[in-house]
């Protein structure tokens, strides 16, 4: 069923368009990502959409029934509540039915049977009852200590008051209230800012089950592939629409891109050809009619524009001046915290060689930035030091730019450091990060968040450092440069050591993992795919450890167990088989939809009303099936979730 419809929207800034010709559908199960530059207007759309802004031109129409709510980026809860009233506040319908439960269970038990409003009553409570086991009324309470878990919320946080807490916290809360509310269509602006990667884990988990339909922007690339099933993409003023999650968006992106300038240049060599025989021919006797006949083929041709590929990306390299020893970086028995008696971290064990791509990561809170911070001397160690390897030069990303001087030009930023530079050399590196013309004479306070992040990577560029230290580099990076710097880190000859949330970013930069606990470290020879397996086969090993041991203590239990075990692992096995085969049997249905949707709009069948009348009935039984499938993918996919916990 179709929630929502957007026709020819646009936005217009005078004579500038930002947007033209918008279309898209959002039907009740839709999980579709919204992509494209920054500044192509992304979060504009999804503010016309939910209803926050008016298109210039264009219409949005939505199912009068279905619930919408949208949560701009960086949005934090402003409450006067506590943590537990806010989260009860998503349940006010369900309570106030529990509420009426309750009053009609007294009012049941002080009457008599044969009294008149008796029957009616007890009509209504089972009405009450009904409906309420239906919103889960007797486990919202559960449903919100889950939420609040996945968010990284325990029960200490519970009764304190939203006001006292973070900014980073108050946005976690406003996504976590909207989940809770259940949307019939759930519109979300970067919701994974701030989040570390375990809470990411779980929110895909979380949104891939979710009932309703999602709308996404979001520059996270891992989490489009685990949560989206269609992707728009906004450029150059124009929307396309492709079907499949984000790398297979990009695979037919650059399929459809190879196949357009095919088309387009056989096209012109077609004309090239005419064009030629018509020049040759019109001014001779013989050929006079042939040629005339060409001429009014070439003016008659509906001419194809060149396709345009992507649009202009940053281009760079971070160069060394001069290589380090093969021993960049050690630490031994380190610690990191506030002081001796809050300790984040350790014993910190660090050995890193030249040419190596280090992946930091652990959980928001335990250090990671601190650890980097007490690399370079900006923080001391607790306990332990650092021995840097010979002839190594630190460069340096701090995810705040905390060394872009506010007073400063772009151009000065970068000069002022490099001062026998000659400028035309300082603006071609510019030139390489996007900032051309008048671009470098902007002062740093009026650049957003991605052009600073780029005046910091140019300056890093500019040193040549041979051990670059970077933290969170992809922050404020749209999808397209942050490819760019992916590239440009996986041929630098030098050593990375970075921290990321980006699971895309660590799988193709990485080649060792470090995990920071409160335990100290521990290293993972791989890219991040590799550190999840291996913390996988950890946790059952774990798990088979625990059995091993409860069957020492208990032999009769521990034999109990294992059979227990094995039936499970069959009922997990059928499970998943039968989960993949619904979901194999939607995609089939889905190509089905959209093949019966596209002849349909063929103008020689929109004429023919009996083959119209068979492609929408045969469209109506195909959307009916996907709604039946669903359904059951839904009740299935919760079985293999209770059997894999």
């Amino acid at each position: 069923m179709i929630l929502l419809q957007v026709a020819q929207i646009a936005r217009l800034f005078g004579a500038d368009v930002l947007f033209q010709n918008i279309q898209m559908e959002i039907d009740s199960h839709a999980r579709i990502g919204l992509v494209g530059r920054n500044g192509a207007g992304k979060s504009t759309l999804l503010k016309i959409i939910a209803g926050l802004e008016e298109p210039d031109r264009g219409t949005i129409s939505k199912n009068k029934q279905a619930t919408l709510s949208y949560l701009a980026q960086d949005t934090g809860l402003i409450s006067d509540k506590t943590v537990w009233e806010e989260m009860l506040d998503a349940f006010s319908s369900v309570r106030k039915m529990e509420a009426r439960m309750r009053e009609v269970e007294l009012a049941i038990s002080q009457i008599s049977p044969s009294d008149s409003n008796y029957a009616r009553l007890l009509k209504e409570y089972d009405q009450l009852q009904h409906e309420f086991a239906e919103k889960n009324g007797y486990g919202y309470e559960n449903e919100i200590r889950s939420v609040l878990h996945g968010f990284q919320f325990d029960a200490s946080f519970y009764d304190k008051a939203i006001a006292t807490l973070s900014g980073g916290q108050k946005t976690r809360l406003a996504l976590a209230k909207l989940l809770l509310q259940k949307p019939d269509i759930l519109i979300l602006d970067e919701p994974t800012n701030h989040l570390d990667i375990p809470t990411l884990s779980w929110l895909e988990s979380y949104l891939q089950g979710y009932s309703g339909a999602l709308l996404i922007v979001s520059h996270d690339r891992y989490f489009l592939d685990k949560v989206v099933n269609e992707v728009y993409e906004i450029s150059r003023h124009k929307m396309r629409h492709y079907k499949g999650n984000y790398s297979r968006y990009l695979t037919m992106k650059a399929e459809q891109l190879t196949s357009e300038m095919k088309a387009y240049e056989k096209q012109q060599d077609q004309i090239a050809k005419l064009e030629d025989f018509v020049a040759r021919n019109l001014v001779r006797a013989s050929t006079t009619k042939r040629a005339q006949s060409r001429r009014k083929q070439l003016e008659k041709m509906d001419r194809l524009d060149r396709p345009q590929g992507d649009e202009k990306s940053a281009h760079f390299l971070f160069a060394i001046e001069k290589p380090s020893g093969n021993i960049v970086l050690q630490v031994e028995d380190g610690a990191i915290g506030y002081d001796a008696q809050h300790v984040l971290a350790e014993p910190i064990q660090l050995d890193i060689r030249k040419t190596e791509a280090v992946a930091l990561v652990g959980p928001n809170g335990i250090g990671k930035s601190t650890l980097l911070k007490s690399i370079i001397h900006q923080l001391p160690f607790i306990r332990g030091k650092e021995q840097l390897g010979t002839n190594v030069t630190i460069g340096y990303y701090d995810q705040g730019q905390a060394d872009l001087h506010s007073n400063k030009t772009i151009l000065q930023e970068l000069w002022d450091e490099h001062p026998t530079t000659p400028e035309v050399e300082i603006r071609n590196v510019l030139g390489g990060f996007l900032f051309s013309g008048q671009d470098v004479e902007k002062t740093i306070p009026l650049l957003s968040g991605g052009e600073k992040a780029r005046v910091a990577l140019a300056k890093l560029a500019m040193n040549q450092e041979n051990f670059l230290i970077l933290d969170e580099p992809t922050n404020h990076l749209d999808i397209d440069n942050k490819e760019v710097l992916e590239n440009a880190l996986i041929d630098y000859e030098g050593t990375l050591l970075f921290v990321s949330h980006d699971r895309y970013f660590i799988n193709r930069v990485a080649t060792k993992v470090v995990e920071l606990s409160e335990n100290g470290t521990r290293v993972y020879l791989g890219d991040y795919d590799y550190y999840l397996e291996k913390k996988q086969e950890e946790r059952e090993l774990q798990a088979l450890l625990q059995d091993e041991q409860e069957e020492e203590v208990n032999p009769s239990a521990g034999k109990q167990s294992f059979q227990l075990s094995k039936e499970q692992q069959k009922q997990l096995r059928q499970a998943r088989r039968k989960v993949e085969q619904i979901e194999n049997q939607l995609a089939k249905l889905e190509d089905d939809i959209a093949n019966y949707q596209t002849q349909m709009a063929d103008p020689d069948i929109l004429d023919d009303h009996v083959q119209l009348q068979k492609l929408n009935q045969q469209l109506e039984e195909a959307q009916e099936a996907q709604m039946t499938l669903l359904e059951e993918w839904e009740q299935e996919s919760l079985i293999l979730e209770s059997l894999e916990e």
